[in-house]
């Protein structure tokens, strides 16, 4: 619900002229910035164009009715508050234009985008490869050291929600981070595209963890096939709900050399997204009486989930909500967007959509402790000090307490200090600063990691 907002801000597109390539730019509206890359392309069959929002983690959105009738532009970005038109006119090599969604107006340029530098190729082998889980083929990326031999090799797992193999978040590429730094450390690394995303098959809508459980079986058999890889040092790297994944696998399989949790949940799924919402809220600055609110409403989403019965009430009551946090907005702004009814109803479906998922209804009641009662492998688990998404303290002692009791000694867990959920250097730890901040780890992150991986034989 409270999303929405930076959603309108999200939806952007824009477009070139004649010769195809790259264009680079922002879209001002509602007092703000979006920078935008969009990539145009002319097949026979018509102009095409993708966009980039990285400041929104969007990446590669398909745009529509993309017309090129010099000097005039034109496309289309089918979005959640609605669809983005954008309207433009090529000249002197600038496309400028107006933008419109929702009922919000504002305004776009874009320029020729300079070619990428050229970095040089890494000091490993690369391979592009498709892991097979059931009828899902997930493509994935196989990073190989160049030093002949069997080598410790490990699969990455990405957190909740669509993800691509870098689990790239506003322009950070965190999972490429780990791979080139542990694959230089001698360590064969796999990462694959999420299920639906990029050239992976299969869709996230009516899975749920224990199906991606399966996913990671699946990338540790792979591995296992591979010549280049020592079969009895074979782990699994999840971040977030990918650490769930990766206890969930270590439980169900005995032959995992080890684990690595990032910001892995050691509560059930309810008292987490509980515990992140109040975290995340008062980072916000919200009142003491705003985030009981929310906290109701959240509560209550539960409830619609596990049953499916007061869906309807439920929507109406984010739509009063949502509506209630647009007439916050300054004056210019509201009168910019102009009737917000719309805007509020496709919040309202949009969360009634993310409710009513298979995934949110097993995660919400799914304990991790059993299953890490049952992990014998070593384990390694990294906490941020500022997380609001997994609170480290909490998780930490939870899995603390469901690992060690049950005899496994192979156990570090450590908190990093200053780090946020994605382990980069952080003010405030709230998601809103994401893309603010360096897209680089805080110190000590990836060490520690390539150590444990590529220590000694535990």
């Amino acid at each position: 619900m409270l999303a929405t907002l930076a959603l309108v801000l999200t939806v952007s597109a824009a477009s070139q002229d004649r010769p195809a390539g790259r264009w680079e730019g922002a879209i001002q509206v509602m007092g703000g910035a979006l920078d935008i890359t969009i990539e145009f392309k002319a097949p026979p069959e018509g102009w095409q164009a993708n966009i980039d929002i990285p400041q929104q983690g969007a990446l590669g959105l398909a745009l529509t009715s993309v017309r090129i009738e010099p000097p005039r532009v034109h496309f289309e970005l089918p979005a959640g508050p609605g669809l983005a038109v954008f309207d433009g006119e090529l000249k002197d090599g600038v496309i400028r234009g107006s933008f419109k969604q929702a009922g919000v107006e504002g305004s776009f340029e874009l320029k020729p985008a300079a070619p990428p530098p050229r970095e040089p190729p890494p000091p490993y082998r690369v391979e592009e490869v498709v892991v097979k889980s059931g009828e899902v083929k997930l493509a994935g990326t196989l990073t190989l050291p160049a030093k002949p031999g069997r080598h410790p090799a490990v699969a990455l797992l990405t957190g909740s929600g669509a993800q691509n193999r870098d689990e790239e978040i506003f322009g950070f590429k965190p999972f490429r981070l780990i791979a080139d730094h542990l694959t230089r450390a001698g360590v064969v690394v796999l990462r694959c595209d999420d299920r639906g995303v990029g050239g992976s098959s299969g869709s996230l809508q009516s899975v749920t963890s224990e199906d991606l459980a399966g996913d990671a079986l699946a990338a540790v058999g792979f591995l296992r096939a591979r010549a280049e890889v020592d079969s009895a040092r074979i782990g699994l790297l999840g971040h977030s709900e990918g650490g769930l994944l990766a206890v969930m696998a270590a439980a169900r399989s005995k032959e995992l050399g080890f684990i690595v949790l990032v910001s892995a949940p050691g509560v059930k799924g309810e008292t987490l997204l509980r515990a992140q919402g109040e975290a995340i809220y008062r980072a916000e600055g919200r009142s003491q009486a705003e985030v009981r609110r929310l906290l109701d409403l959240q509560a209550r989403s539960f409830q619609v989930a596990r049953t499916g019965e007061g869906a309807e009430e439920l929507a109406e009551e984010i739509r009063q909500a949502t509506l209630s946090e647009l007439a916050k907005l300054p004056a210019e702004r509201q009168k910019a967007m102009g009737d917000p009814g719309p805007l509020a109803a496709r919040a309202a479906q949009a969360q009634l959509a993310a409710v009513s998922s298979p995934w949110l209804k097993f995660f919400l009641d799914y304990d991790p402790a059993p299953a890490l009662r049952q992990v014998r492998c070593p384990v390694l688990a990294l906490y941020g000090e500022k997380d609001l998404q997994v609170p480290a303290e909490m998780n930490r002692k939870a899995l603390a307490a469901a690992l060690t009791p049950a005899g496994n000694k192979r156990v570090t867990i450590r908190v990093l200090p200053e780090a946020n959920h994605l382990f980069q250097p952080a003010k405030t730890g709230s998601p809103s600063e994401y893309a603010t901040l360096p897209r680089e780890f805080v110190p000590g992150f990836l060490e520690m990691i390539a150590g444990f991986v590529a220590g000694p034989q535990r």
